[in-house]
């Protein structure tokens, strides 16, 4: 089993390095490709420097996810932001758990920690398969590809594959957890955040389209 890592940017530069590193530390040997939108603060230097794979791919995050996945040799997937450290034995819990079902993510866990939310959070995903891009999704490249990629959509990609995959082939929520930036709460207030996500989970669940929740979330930097 090869594990191969995509990581979409913009503008990261000051968190690629640590998690490239962490990856590789994580997972053991593993191939990294980081799929740059145009960022303008030095993140593909950065990556490269890290030992990354680095490619150009102004876009959506889907865009550079489907990007990222056409370029890499690897036969498992690994989906990662920038800003999320995955936990040490990550390697050997994806390669148990993709023996029982095609595809799988992580707990979610905050660099400052936010128990009561962490709690609900991965609960739903247990409970409910519900996972998003934070939590560190991947799959075998050939669930990957039955399921058709990540769909050209602004925001939700992550939550609309993981459902497809989890129909597919399953989808196992692994007892380790990633460790994920909280700038969004300290940039918006924790309250306004949480109330933010809640909102637009809750407007998708009853179908309206991404095109128009993506206007409620702005990017954060």
């Amino acid at each position: 089993m090869t594990i191969a890592v995509v990581i979409p940017t913009l503008d990261e530069a000051a968190d690629i390095g640590a998690t490239i590193a962490a990856a590789r530390l994580a997972l053991g040997a593993c191939e990294v490709v980081v799929v740059d939108a145009g960022s303008r603060d030095g993140t593909v230097a950065a990556a490269t420097a890290a030992g990354a794979t680095a490619l150009i791919a102004p876009g959506s995050r889907a865009a550079a996810m489907n990007t990222g996945a056409a370029a890499a040799s690897g036969d498992v997937l690994l989906f990662l932001h920038a800003d999320t450290i995955l936990p040490a034995g990550a390697g050997a819990a994806i390669a148990a758990a993709l023996q029982t079902s095609g595809a799988g993510a992580f707990r979610i866990g905050f660099d400052r920690p936010r128990p009561l939310l962490e709690r609900v959070v991965n609960l739903r995903s247990r409970l409910f398969g519900v996972v998003y891009g934070d939590q560190a999704l991947f799959a075998t490249r050939a669930a990957f590809d039955r399921a058709g990629g990540f769909r050209p959509i602004p925001i939700m990609e992550d939550r609309d594959l993981a459902a497809r995959l989890r129909r597919d082939g399953g989808l196992t929520i692994l007892p380790l957890a990633v460790v994920t930036s909280s700038r969004r709460h300290r940039h918006e207030g924790h309250v306004r955040t949480i109330a933010r996500h809640w909102l637009i989970q809750g407007l998708y669940t009853l179908g309206v389209a991404p095109e128009r929740l993506a206007r409620l979330y702005p990017p954060v930097r």
